[in-house]
Order: structure tokens, then C-alpha cells, then sequence
């Protein structure tokens, strides 16, 4: 028995999912992937060769943003 053919989907880009914190992000926007490099510059850890794509793929995730006052 042959498996059912898989249709192919076209990647779509999406709007990273926005978490609302106020009082703690003094910008009007930050990715996860900048709050990751932030504390590991912050503590003294070096990047890795592979520390800037995964930052991109990260902020592309996830925004922390003030939200509205």
C-alpha cells in the first residue's frame, strides 16, 4: 500500500507573536533573539558562528513591545 501524496505548502510569513510588557521595555519594539544577545553580551558568553541567524529566526518569533498607555 502506497502512502497518500503530501501536498506542498508554500511557507507564509507571519507576524511574530507580540507579548505586551509594560514598564520593563524602555523601546518601542525588541525581538527575543536581541534580549537573548543583550544577557549573553551582558554575562560575558561570546557568540558562536551561528548566534546571528538564530538571533534573526528568533526576533522573527517573538517581539516584546510597551504596548499602548
Amino acid at each position: 500500500m502506497e502512502p497518500p501524496e503530501r501536498k506542498r505548502t508554500s511557507r507564509t510569513v507571519r507576524e511574530p507573536f507580540s507579548i505586551r510588557l509594560p514598564g520593563f521595555i524602555l523601546e518601542e519594539e525588541i525581538g527575543l533573539g536581541d534580549v537573548v544577545k543583550r544577557v549573553t553580551d551582558a554575562i560575558g558568553i561570546s557568540p558562536c558562528s551561528n548566534c546571528h541567524r538564530r538571533g534573526n529566526t528568533l526576533n522573527r518569533w517573538v517581539v516584546f513591545n510597551r504596548g499602548s498607555r
